[in-house]
């Protein structure tokens, strides 16, 4: 049974920055495309960005465009995304993906972690 664990969530003012993390443990990490979604109150959840195995492969929503990067560390099992230039709209719960592809589709049985809470002060 795959598990994802998020953090680094918080509160962090307009222009501020967070690096979110989602460990993974029970699947094949280093073969898994993976990917962070988010959902705001009164939203559908929406994908913000995602990785292939390798790690050479991203995609991301308009929205987030040169100021979010989704990476991954094999040896830590772990995939990241660094957060900068956050405004309000960025505000949701953040959520770890296992096998959500970055040309859009799960590969499979897909995962969830429990979520991480992004406030994002005015």
């Amino acid at each position: 049974q795959v598990q994802l664990v998020e953090s680094g969530g918080g509160l962090v003012q307009t222009g501020g920055s967070l690096k979110l993390s989602c460990v993974a443990s029970g699947g094949r990490f280093s073969t898994t495309s993976m990917a962070w979604f988010r959902r705001s109150p009164g939203k559908a959840r929406e994908l913000v960005a995602s990785i292939s195995w390798n790690g050479h492969i991203t995609d991301y929503a308009e929205s987030v465009k040169g100021r979010f990067t989704i990476s991954r560390d094999t040896n830590k099992n772990t995939v990241y995304l660094q957060m900068n230039s956050l405004v309000p709209e960025d505000a949701a719960v953040y959520y770890c993906n296992y096998n959500y592809t970055t040309d859009r589709r799960v590969n499979g049985n897909d995962y969830w972690g429990q979520g991480t809470q992004v406030t994002v002060s005015a």
